[in-house]
Parts: structure tokens; C-alpha cells; sequence
């Protein structure tokens, strides 16, 4: 285990003595206004900003404002495999921008935050942003004693479609997963299975790389990521197989995801989207990868079969062509890594000019913090799609306290008031940081290949 620096856990505030944003001594508890803003009014500056780390069933990292009146907000900011790396760009850099400003001042400070820094965009700066953006809306929800979402203009819904990972490493593996899912309450499953003659394939949990929860947690607890193997073309000859099997055991009415994690050629998406058109997908998700976003024009031109893309995207302008060119049906980012809720609903807004609807990511490696946020966000907005939607395990949930529910399918936020999630200190210090790594993929001939 390698442990934290001391001052990653502790509460990172003013100190009696250091300089104030305008360079003179300060005195215990006060900050001056950041050069440029108007001073907070009374209560409502930020007295304190805590970056807290820990590792229940994996490893989070949570931003914790307080303003001088009490008000307590939290925003996740975990990025898989890299934490740390945002941990210090928080501590070392942002953190001391927060202090003294005003926490009602949402979108003046996601601007400040953003462009004052220069170099923008990248998901350790967007991550970053987006802790603090979440931090700050569950602060003025909470002042206003209302769910976050009657802030973000109410519910468009009463409930929020979610989907489940069901996976096996055969076909009798994976019915059994899918029943599993099934009784749970999940009305829409993604199904993921082993590829004969490939050892260990994402999305598949009970397989050599795995943690063995049911739900697959694929970042390992090892000072070194672990290696896997992958061949294209047993993929692309046994998954339309696959789909023929959970079709004729499940029937047409069961919406059926799939994740392709990036591994394709356009011209081999391409050909995976028509094969797999019979099955009536209601996604294939990151069937290439999209840097270059003219590459889903060559996709779309060839099939009918729903996209889904963008859980690896940090900003609107990631979207631009995908977007404009309606080369996509679903947005993937994430609230943690996207900038926050202000961000998101901007490229939600946009996307929805074209009829493109939302399908927030929502893996076990976003904090409930996260989860909470794409929630609220889900219930306010027009064009929601679906919801991604891995159950986090007992520690995890002892650690950070939340009232949203899942019942018969749907998700909810609940009505307390700001996110309606708690962090409790006692609990965390049980579980410190832990270095781990996602896997890495290699061809058959050793060429590291996209994971």
C-alpha cells in the first residue's frame, strides 16, 4: 500500500497567518474576496475545501466544501486508475481558489475555473472542475431546501430508465447473469461475454482479470495494470452469435445494449452495427474510437443500429461533428468528468436540438456523489435516453450515504435537499488509497492495442 501525502486527507482551509488573495497576512478564519469578484455575502463564502481519498470496494476521490454558515457540499472527482493525479491538481492548485469565494456564484466560478488556468480541457482538469461544480450546486440546493433537481427547472419524469451489466463466459454464464438482472428490477440489460480463444475481455466479470463481483470493477489493486489479449476478428465472428442466443432465449421486447470499448476499425464497427441489426440493439456503444469523429460517418453510412459514444469525452467541443452531423443517437459523458452538472447541460442541450438523447455514464468507478448528480440532471432534462447503472458494494456504501433509490427499473434522486448524499469520515478511514490500474490490451503479435 503506498499511503497518501498527509495533507491529501485533511481539510485544506486557511491557516492563521498565510497570505490573503491579495497578498497581505490574513487572520484565522477570513479570506479577502479573489481579486475581481464581488465579496460573498455574509455566510455564503467558502470557509473550507477538504480533498478526501478513500478505497471501500475502490478508490474515490471527494471534494467537500463548506461555507462560513455550515452549508456542506460534496462533488465527486474520481478519475479510474489516475485519482491521484486530480487529487493534486485540486490540492496544489485549485483549492486555494476557493477558499473566500462566493459558493452562490456557480457559473462565474466554472468560467474562472476553466479559462484562467490556460490549458484547458483533459479529464484531470475536467474532473477537477466538475467536484467542484457539483460541490457547489449541492451547496445552493441545500440553502434552498430543495432536491437538486427542482433547481435545474423540476422533474420531466417520475422515473429513470436504468440498465444493468449482465456477462458471462458462456451463453448458459450469461442467461444466468441476465435472470439475474432481471429479478433485481432492470428492464434494460447490457450484455458482454467471453470470446473463445481471447483469456480476458472487458465487461466480463468471474473471468481470470476480474475482481469477481457480478458487476465487474475492471481496475485492478496492483502496483503494475494487468495485460490482456484481444483478436478482433473472433470478436467480430462470435458477438452477432451471441445475440442470436439471448434473442431466441429472451425475445424481442428485452432492450439489449452492447459495449464494443473503442477496439474497433470504423470499417469494423461498420460491419459489427450491420450484423447485429436483426437484434434490434437499443445501443452499440464505443464501436470506435472517436478522436476522430469523422470516422462515425463511415459507421453510419453502413447501419441502422443506435450509437452510443463519449464516456472517455471532457467538453462540448468534443461533440462538435458527432453532434452536428447526427453521426450518434446517445451522449456517454459523465457528470465527474465532463466538468460538472453546469457542462453537461450544455452539451445535453445542444445534443438535443438534433434529437441525440442522453445516456449518462454510471459505472461503479463513479463515486454514489457522481451517480447522485447524473441523477438529478436525468429527472430535469427533455431528451433523457437511459441510465447506466452498476450497484456499488456494502463498503462503498457505508462510506458515502445516499437516498437515491432503484425500484421496478427506475432510478430516483429523492427529495432531500442538494444531491442527497452524505460522506462519513469514521468510515473512510478504514479503507485508505490503494494503487490500481486498469488492464491494457496486446494483439497476438504483442502490439498494444485500445482497451
Amino acid at each position: 500500500m503506498t499511503p497518501l501525502p498527509d495533507d491529501v486527507t485533511t481539510p485544506t482551509a486557511e491557516t492563521p497567518g498565510t497570505p490573503d488573495a491579495g497578498g497581505t497576512p490574513g487572520t484565522a478564519g477570513t479570506r479577502a474576496a479573489p481579486a475581481g469578484t464581488r465579496a460573498a455575502r455574509p455566510g455564503s463564502a467558502i470557509r473550507s475545501a477538504e480533498v478526501l481519498v478513500s478505497s471501500p470496494d475502490r478508490n474515490f476521490v471527494t471534494l467537500r466544501l463548506t461555507t462560513e454558515d455550515g452549508v456542506v457540499g460534496l462533488g465527486d472527482a474520481t478519475l479510474n486508475g489516475r485519482e491521484l493525479s486530480v487529487v493534486s491538481y485540486l490540492t496544489d492548485h485549485v483549492v486555494p481558489l476557493l477558499l473566500g469565494r462566493d459558493a452562490h456564484r456557480i457559473e462565474d466560478t466554472w468560467q474562472f475555473l476553466y479559462r484562467s488556468a490556460y490549458w484547458r480541457r483533459g479529464p484531470v482538469t475536467m474532473a477537477a472542475i466538475a467536484a467542484v461544480d457539483v460541490a457547489l450546486w449541492d451547496i445552493k440546493a441545500k440553502v434552498a431546501g430543495l432536491p437538486l433537481y427542482q433547481l435545474l427547472g423540476g422533474a420531466s419524469r417520475t422515473g429513470i430508465m436504468a440498465y444493468g451489466h449482465a456477462s458471462g463466459r458462456d451463453l448458459p454464464e450469461l442467461f444466468d447473469s441476465i435472470r439475474h438482472h432481471q429479478e433485481q428490477g432492470f428492464r434494460s440489460i447490457r450484455v458482454q461475454t467471453s470470446v473463445p480463444g481471447i483469456d480476458a475481455v472487458y465487461g466480463v466479470a468471474a473471468q481470470p482479470s476480474s475482481s469477481g463481483r457480478y458487476d465487474y470493477e475492471p481496475a485492478q489493486r496492483a502496483p503494475l495494470p494487468a495485460e490482456e489479449d484481444w483478436d478482433t476478428r473472433a470478436y467480430l465472428r462470435h458477438i452477432p452469435r451471441v445475440f442470436e442466443a439471448v434473442r431466441n432465449e429472451f425475445g424481442p421486447e428485452l432492450p439489449l445494449l452492447h459495449d464494443g470499448h473503442h477496439r474497433m476499425t470504423p470499417i469494423q464497427a461498420a460491419r459489427l452495427g450491420k450484423d447485429l441489426e436483426q437484434y434490434d440493439l437499443f445501443w452499440l456503444e464505443d464501436c470506435t474510437p472517436a478522436e476522430n469523429q469523422d470516422a462515425l460517418r463511415l459507421v453510419r453510412q453502413h447501419t441502422t443500429t443506435p450509437l452510443a459514444i463519449g464516456e472517455v469525452f471532457n467538453t462540448v467541443w468534443d461533440y462538435q461533428t458527432l453532434v452536428r452531423e447526427q453521426l450518434i443517437d446517445y451522449v456517454r459523458s459523465a457528470v465527474t468528468h465532463t466538468g460538472g452538472i453546469t457542462a453537461l447541460r450544455r452539451i445535453l442541450d445542444f445534443a438535443a436540438q438534433y434529437q441525440i438523447k442522453s445516456g449518462i455514464h454510471g459505472p461503479t468507478d463513479i463515486s454514489p456523489v457522481g451517480m447522485a448528480a447524473a441523477l438529478h440532471l436525468d429527472l430535469a432534462i427533455h431528451n433523457f435516453g437511459i441510465q447506466e447503472y452498476m450497484q456499488h458494494g456494502p463498503r462503498t456504501n457505508e462510506v458515502f450515504l445516499q437516498t437515491f433509490t432503484f425500484e421496478d427499473g427506475y432510478l430516483h434522486p429523492g427529495d432531500a435537499p442538494g444531491l442527497g448524499v452524505g460522506y462519513d469520515d469514521e468510515a473512510a478511514e478504514k479503507y485508505p488509497y490503494q494503487p490500481a490500474y486498469l488492464p491494457f490490451n496486446r494483439l497476438k503479435d504483442g502490439t498494444v492495442h485500445d482497451w
